[in-house]
């Protein structure tokens, strides 16, 4: 009996969306006919003689040699990923930040610059202004969604132009057609981080943005128990960042790959729940009068409402919003005061969290620093779960109480 797959991996992209998120890059005959794909945990993989060796290298063929350039489960969830987003190719990575880190230093040598919206994940700014910056490469913050701004820091050394969308944690959106069509007018490579759009929400190479990043950490697992990220894109875009992950070693681990894997399956399920609790809590949120103002892209009174209405199927988890009237003492009553979210960073989860940004991700930033990056004392953020949504209501009224 072979173990070999003798069917070509599913990857019909006129399929429905969850019918991708079942069976999207599988074989369909699998090895010992499972009907999951198993976990190769194995950091090495052997060769029958030499001239199996030879044969390898010297024609290159799709096989595995060593556990940090590839693993064969991989291979399945990079044909998923890139087959949800639309996209020719994938890489995956250890975490969301090993893709953005990895991707960067594969596009960008001594003198290059970037520019990006003032709104991409801090972390993100971080590497590219102080671990990038420390080798010569200039980083240009723009206010988000201002592409004039934009367009006018692009010179002659600019290799990218990048941006979070929706952003993190005041849900900007960027029209990504004006985004993409920047980039071809200038010939400089685009990426957008649509981690809290998912791929079921938007699809950005659609409109022609060159690269999408995923922390895959979030809503494509689901489940809060695995790290991963991932690049999508054309092949040929991707060719030096998946030589340069295996040079630095900043692939997963088989586990993660198998719970990330399992996570997609149930993908599109959870994104419906996830879009449902997200814009009725803002609805509700929007209304109450201890509430100073909301960020959600789905509600009018949100700045990029018509971009987010024509660009997106639904608007994520993620609400963003102020406490009238409160100082940073009274806003930590309200986190405290829920009953389902959990106190805690990331998101997409299926399990509700919520925290205060000025001591989650600023608390080392100086009052002047927070208010500079529009992170204000009386600011909450909360990922919405999939729980039932008349329950997370009342537990945010009740804790809204409170103050």
């Amino acid at each position: 009996m072979s173990n070999k797959p003798t069917a070509q991996p599913e990857t019909n992209r006129s399929q429905g969306f969850s019918t991708l998120c079942v069976h999207g890059g599988e074989d369909r005959i699998k090895p010992c006919y499972s009907i999951t794909d198993p976990i190769f945990c194995t950091a090495t993989y052997t060769f029958e003689n030499t001239e199996a060796v030879i044969e390898y290298v010297t024609k290159k063929l799709p096989r595995e040699e060593y556990g940090r350039y590839g693993n064969p489960t991989e291979k399945v969830l990079e044909r998923k990923l890139a087959a949800l987003e639309g996209g020719e190719s994938c890489v995956t990575f250890a975490t969301g930040m090993a893709a953005v880190a990895c991707y960067l230093m594969a596009k960008v040598r001594p003198g290059d610059e970037i520019v990006m919206f003032d709104e991409c994940y801090h972390r993100t700014r971080e590497f590219c202004t102080k671990v990038l910056g420390q080798f010569g490469v200039v980083t240009h913050q723009i206010p988000a969604c201002d592409y004039e701004k934009m367009e006018a820091a692009i010179n002659k050394r600019t290799k990218l132009l990048i941006s979070e969308s929706p952003t993190n944690p005041h849900l900007s959106v960027v029209d990504l057609e004006r985004f993409a069509a920047l980039g071809k007018k200038y010939g400089v490579e685009t990426l957008i981080d649509a981690t809290l759009a998912t791929p079921y929400n938007v699809r950005p190479l659609e409109y022609g943005i060159d690269c999408v990043l995923h922390s895959c950490t979030k809503y494509l697992g689901g489940h809060n128990d695995l790290l991963a990220g991932a690049i999508i894109g054309r092949e040929e875009l991707l060719k030096p960042v998946r030589k340069l992950r295996g040079v630095m070693g900043m692939g997963n681990s088989p586990h993660a790959i198998y719970l990330l894997l399992r996570g997609l399956k149930t993908f599109e399920l959870r994104m419906e729940r996830h879009n449902q609790n997200g814009l009725a809590l803002a609805r509700f949120l929007e209304k109450h009068p201890r509430v100073e103002k909301v960020y959600y892209p789905g509600l009018e009174s949100h700045r990029d409402y018509a971009v987010a209405r024509r660009t997106m199927r639904g608007f994520g988890g993620l609400v963003t919003f102020l406490v009238k009237d409160a100082d940073a003492q009274m806003t930590a009553r309200v986190v405290d005061a829920v009953r389902i979210p959990r106190i805690g960073p990331s998101l997409g989860g299926v399990e509700s969290l919520i925290e205060q940004p000025m001591y989650m991700s600023y608390h080392d930033f100086t009052p002047e620093q927070r208010l500079a990056v529009g992170i204000p004392d009386n600011m909450i953020r909360v990922s919405c779960g999939i729980e039932n949504t008349e329950d997370l209501i009342a537990d945010f009224a009740q804790a809204l109480e409170k103050i």
